[in-house]
């Protein structure tokens, strides 16, 4: 799986790095780098690039659709910086396929070997 990385404190971390083994995610917490930086506030970010390389495609709110964007099409990392929510995303559209809860701060800074390897369907925002 991709690595996945919390912008924050380390005790927050632990948690996370908790709640997401609990939920059969199998997912590695650690802090992640300034790369990210070009993701707006209290947005969902694509690159086309590992480690948020490259201009991110930017999303806020629920979309059925973000195949329709390049850059969610061909995700190869993601980074959610949502203000209050936590998103969760779904291998295809309209909320359909493998679906993932990615906590406010996580990246995925490489999609290969990820239910999001071939890209990303859609997204609802959830736990505001």
């Amino acid at each position: 799986m991709g690595r996945i990385r919390f912008k924050g404190k380390t005790a927050a971390v632990a948690a996370s790095a908790t709640l997401l083994a609990g939920l059969g995610l199998g997912l590695m917490a650690s802090p992640a780098q300034a790369s990210w930086d070009d993701c707006e506030s209290g947005a969902l970010c694509a690159y086309t690039q590992t480690s948020g390389g490259g201009t991110p495609g930017q999303v806020w709110g629920d979309n059925v659709n973000l195949r329709q964007y390049n850059k969610f099409d061909n995700a190869r990392s993601l980074y959610n910086n949502g203000n209050q929510c936590d998103v969760v995303l779904y291998t295809n559209t309209w909320f359909r396929g493998t679906a993932q809860l990615f906590l406010r701060g996580y990246v995925v800074s490489n999609t290969d070997g990820t239910n999001y390897e071939d890209g990303v369907g859609s997204n609802i925002w959830t736990n505001c």
